[in-house]
């Protein structure tokens, strides 16, 4: 069949299943799909981008959308004067003299040359810088967690758009991904793979215990977002129209247009990342990743800088999932550390990648809106059929109760068996590289 054919067939059909969802259960549970499976095809992107263009495998995708997802809070949060006053600046020395102490050490062991007195200077600076660092920090820390802490307790952000937030989180996402990517990349691609998987935990560690900065796991919510609350929606001639027009409730309707807006906003930025990522991948650039990734050696003969190009595609593939980051929190308004786990927000955007098609923007994309429809369609699913099964079986029998308790785990089933089923029958996806 012709790929661009086969492709097309592929996305009607879950665009049928969509529009099946909303005629069939409701147009917000569609709808909200929908927006779920937009961002999760831009995390899918993102990782295609580091294993489908250069072969790198990236475990630690959480942490890369958790630190897009911090974006929002420090750029869009109205600031919280009080903690400002009461320890803002200590927080800003405290951070700016542990930077410096950083610095000093590389400077250290760039400058002295090799032997003991190098590696105790080293040492020593470390401590020192250490030392200083937590009498400014620690202080200043307590004192803006003590400012109204049940509502407040941290800084706050910038109070600007929240839009503004998703370039920000790209740049935020893609600088972490630097730092690591300068340590890591050029040594085998396991050390890769550690690196990243214990950044990522770094990094939730950091968002759920420094409270100063994003509440931790008191969690920031009623962060400003990019399309008016459905209770605002109420009142808007337009809403009042089309609920009249078409029946539905009007506070129905007032979510299903938010929905929709969202739905757009998404929608241009996925297409903008195709797009780049198209034009990128048809490029001589592109060219000249896939031929690194698919044989290293003869791309250093040739005189291509592999590290570097590799750290390139490090961070634009992180910067993606930034951005994906920042959109998921700023459709739910709010910030919980505590739900992001490496289950959803690693091994899921793998699955997708795979089924989709590695090495395929498109293909990537597809997987994104088929697993994640798949994902939360699992459980109704699961319950019908365990129904199915025990069809027969009186109301309290053990072995139907039990079948239909673990109904809400179908989910880790379904994934496994797609996944299998994918490797088994067609390992280069639904859409294969072409």
């Amino acid at each position: 069949m012709n790929p661009v054919l086969r492709a097309f067939i592929l996305f009607a059909l879950v665009a049928l299943a969509l529009v099946l969802t909303g005629i069939n259960q409701s147009w917000t549970l569609a709808l909200t799909i929908l927006n779920m499976s937009l961002i999760s095809a831009v995390l899918a992107l993102g990782v295609n981008i580091q294993w489908g263009y250069a072969g790198l495998f990236n475990v630690g995708v959480m942490g890369f959308t958790a630190i897009g997802g911090l974006a929002v809070v420090l750029i869009s949060a109205d600031p919280v004067p009080e903690a400002w006053r009461a320890g803002g600046f200590g927080a800003l020395l405290g951070l700016a003299l542990g930077a410096a102490s950083i610095l000093a050490a590389i400077a250290v062991w760039r400058r002295m040359p090799a032997g003991r007195a190098r590696v105790l200077t080293l040492i020593v600076t470390l401590i020192v810088g250490y030392a200083i660092t937590r009498y400014v920090f620690a202080p200043a820390r307590e004192a803006i967690s003590s400012v109204n802490p049940a509502t407040e307790g941290y800084l706050g952000g910038a109070g600007l758009p929240v839009i503004l937030s998703w370039p920000v989180g790209a740049l935020f996402a893609g600088g972490l991904a630097w730092v690591i990517g300068k340590i890591s990349l050029g040594l085998r691609a396991d050390y890769l793979a550690i690196a990243t998987l214990g950044i990522s935990e770094i990094v939730i560690a950091v968002l759920k215990f420094e409270g100063w900065m994003s509440r931790g796991v008191n969690n920031v919510a009623g962060l400003p977002r990019a399309v008016p609350r459905p209770v605002q929606m109420q009142d808007y001639g337009f809403v009042q129209s089309m609920s009249a027009s078409s029946g539905i409730d009007v506070v129905e309707m007032a979510s299903i247009v938010e929905k929709l807006g969202y739905a757009v906003l998404f929608s241009v930025v996925l297409i903008a990342l195709i797009v780049l990522s198209e034009l990128a991948l048809n490029s001589p650039w592109g060219r000249m990743m896939r031929a690194i990734r698919d044989n290293e050696v003869a791309a250093r003969a040739m005189g291509k800088d592999v590290k570097a190009r590799h750290l390139m595609v490090f961070v634009l593939g992180s910067g993606v999932c930034g951005i994906a980051g920042a959109m998921m929190v700023t459709l739910d308004g709010q910030l919980t550390p505590g739900t992001y786990e490496p289950l959803r927000f690693t091994f899921l955007i793998w699955v997708m990648v795979i089924v989709g098609g590695s090495g395929n923007n498109w293909g990537s994309v597809l997987g994104g809106f088929v697993i994640w429809f798949l994902w939360v369609q699992a459980e109704p699913l699961g319950r019908a059929a365990m129904n199915l099964l025990t069809l027969g079986m009186a109301e309290d029998n053990a072995l139907r109760v039990h079948l239909l308790d673990q109904a809400a785990h179908t989910r880790l089933i379904m994934m496994g068996a797609a996944l299998l089923l994918m490797l088994r029958f067609a390992p280069r996806g639904l859409i294969p590289e072409r």
